[in-house]
């Protein structure tokens, strides 16, 4: 309701401009991923070096971003929103970054190759994390819609079907990320025991980018049912 931003005008500003913007750097860097998985399998350590270094200020801008957020936050807010429903979302989105982030130097860090049998499937894997990512910031940047007519109406269907969608990309890299695993158990012979045991920690990072945009979901589904 109108209502609800008129009390921010008096006690403060509001925080979900500045828990989208967050949101926004987080998917951007979760987005460089795509160049970053790209130039290790093209072995061009230099461009992987290189994005890397833009992930890392991604990643930063984001830190910093989530560090003005808190220190800004009223202790009480005078909305149908929780000081601590926020600051949970604020936490699941940073973590996509830090995740991002960790993905590369991993990755940067042992110049790992991908086997050339895994090329395609990982590209996707990576592509569908990202996308989850981006529907939970779709979802996210309705926050402020739904403030504005109370948690109610058309509203809440449009933001219940895009968690719905995010639920279905979550489920899509799930299945990709199954059949990596069975790929890559297939070529367990192939290839040092060190490499297949980082291979399949990066396997799971990277799905776990889309674990947590399901949990930005998950945390602003629960705001609408309160």
């Amino acid at each position: 309701m109108v209502f609800s931003k008129s009390i921010f005008n008096l006690f403060g500003k509001s925080p979900i401009s500045p828990l989208q913007a967050h949101m926004t750097v987080v998917v951007a860097c979760a987005e460089k991923l795509q160049d970053f998985l790209a130039a290790t399998i093209a072995n061009d350590w230099q461009l992987a070096s290189d994005t890397f270094d833009a992930i890392s200020k991604k990643e930063d801008k984001a830190d910093e971003m989530k560090r003005k957020l808190r220190l800004q936050l009223p202790k009480s807010l005078f909305m149908p929103l929780d000081r601590g429903d926020l600051l949970d979302l604020l936490s699941l989105q940073d973590r996509i970054a830090n995740r991002s982030k960790d993905i590369a130097g991993l990755m940067l860090g042992r110049k790992m190759s991908i086997p050339e049998p895994l090329h395609q499937k990982m590209t996707d894997l990576v592509s569908s994390s990202i996308d989850a990512g981006r529907q939970a910031l779709k979802a996210i940047n309705e926050l402020d819609e739904l403030l504005e007519v109370g948690f109610s109406g058309n509203e809440v269907d449009l933001v219940e079907k895009m968690i719905g969608e995010l639920d279905l990309l979550e489920d899509k890299t799930d299945q990709l990320e199954q059949e990596i695993r069975h790929q890559l158990f297939e070529l367990e012979q192939e290839l040092p025991p060190i490499d297949m045991m980082f291979l399949y920690q990066v396997i799971d990072m990277i799905g776990e980018l889309a674990d947590l945009a399901e949990g930005v979901g998950g945390r602003l589904q629960l705001l609408l049912a309160r």
